[in-house]
């Protein structure tokens, strides 16, 4: 039997976020694919442009309750707001952070135009039209000109309110909230103001602190997002193996700053290598970065492993030292091909993770989200949920082989 709605109360430093106890519990990476209406009202905000300002709250909050209510009927057990309030995972915080004024001349483009995969596979990403400005790519980027502060309350208080609106309608095992890592942010904006990058990146953390506690403090679960942490090598062709670990401690620790005093079992992080449907051959291996992301101070640990380039690495986790009590959130259907997985392919990959960690410590997830820009979705809808039901039907599958 499904739970009934989460308990929203403010949660105490001993509750823990819910595992699979009894079956496998399903969930996902947060963002998918906004409605059109939505969409071109969230665009145009971002933008600076004329939308409807009367109407959009009270679609905005519609919608997030459409969401989650289509999310429950998929079968997913902790679903979030689909990042609707949100105009892509990352530059959302342009609206939130003082400190920076809008760059001036052209967008400086995607990071992945320079990175090993576009350089080795021209022909492929031009065909695709991959070579030209997505839609996300002409968001603006900020210049970092002042000491930087958070002021984005008011649209996290908005955030939670609608979220916490739309699961009162819903039977669901819990809720989480994606908020981006402070080194995302710092791939995204330019700093000019701040001596050395570390003391940017580590201002950064410190004003996010006030969002993740925010989240926290609000009953739902904190989900962390920082794909540039195994993107690094890929979009940085110059570093070794041995520059991005080192590079990726630093980022670790500013992220552990923002973290600090926050309760581990009430925060999931998420790594993965972006919406990059592609050859994807130069994806940094897990088993070169995966000591370090038990180092993030998060009870739970989300990554790709859905798709034919990690697949294996499954194997990896026999080998990794995890905190007591960690769950894994393997991803086990992918953002990076239309292809919906077979039922039977999913139970097959959650029970290797469950032979290595224990049937509890697993809920199956996706390697990324569906919708991390507005408007640059790569999986048209119905693709997207029939993977989620196709997910929800191969962790049945798994609970009755494993239970």
């Amino acid at each position: 039997m499904r739970a009934g709605a989460p308990n929203l109360r403010r949660m105490e430093g001993n509750d823990v976020m819910k595992r699979s106890a009894e079956r496998i519990l399903t969930t996902h990476v947060g963002s998918l694919p906004r409605p059109a209406d939505l969409l071109q009202m969230t665009l145009a905000k971002d933008r600076g442009e004329p939308y409807d300002e009367k109407a959009y709250p009270g679609r905005l909050k519609e919608a997030v309750a459409e969401v989650v209510q289509t999310q429950a009927r998929a079968g997913l057990d902790v679903v979030d707001d689909g990042e609707f309030g949100k105009p892509g995972f990352m530059h959302y915080v342009n609206q939130r952070l003082a400190g920076f004024e809008p760059r001036r001349g052209a967008s400086p483009g995607s990071p992945f135009a320079r990175s090993r995969d576009f350089t080795t596979f021209p022909e492929f990403y031009a065909a695709q039209g991959r070579d030209a400005p997505s839609p996300a790519m002409k968001a603006p980027h900020m210049d970092c000109t002042g000491p930087i502060a958070y002021k984005g309350h008011d649209a996290l208080r908005t955030d939670i309110e609608n979220l916490k609106a739309a699961l009162a309608k819903v039977q669901v095992e819990e809720a989480f909230m994606p908020a981006v890592s402070p080194s995302n942010i710092e791939e995204w904006e330019r700093n000019k103001y701040y001596k050395t990058d570390e003391e940017f990146v580590f201002a950064l953390a410190e004003a996010m602190r006030e969002e993740y506690k925010m989240i926290v403090d609000s009953g739902l679960l904190l989900q962390i997002d920082d794909p540039r942490l195994v993107t690094y090598y890929n979009v940085t062709p110059d570093a070794s193996i041995a520059d991005c670990r080192k590079w990726a401690e630093v980022r670790i620790e500013a992220l552990n700053h923002a973290l600090r005093g926050l309760p581990r079992e009430r925060i999931r992080f998420h790594t993965c290598y972006g919406i990059n449907i592609g050859p994807r051959m130069y994806d940094m291996e897990l088993k070169d970065v995966v000591d370090l992301i038990p180092r993030v101070n998060a009870g739970a640990y989300s990554f790709e492993a859905g798709n034919p380039r990690h697949e294996h690495e499954w194997k990896v986790w026999k080998d990794v030292k995890l905190p007591e009590g960690t769950v894994l959130i393997p991803g086990v259907i992918t953002h990076s091909n239309v292809m919906v997985e077979h039922p039977e392919t999913i139970a097959d990959r959650i029970e290797r993770f469950a032979s290595v960690v224990g049937r509890e410590n697993v809920i199956a997830g996706a390697d990324c989200g569906f919708g991390t820009f507005a408007g640059s979705e790569e999986i048209q809808e119905r693709i997207v949920w029939a993977k989620f039901e196709a997910l929800a039907e191969g962790a049945r599958i798994a609970s009755r082989r494993l239970w």
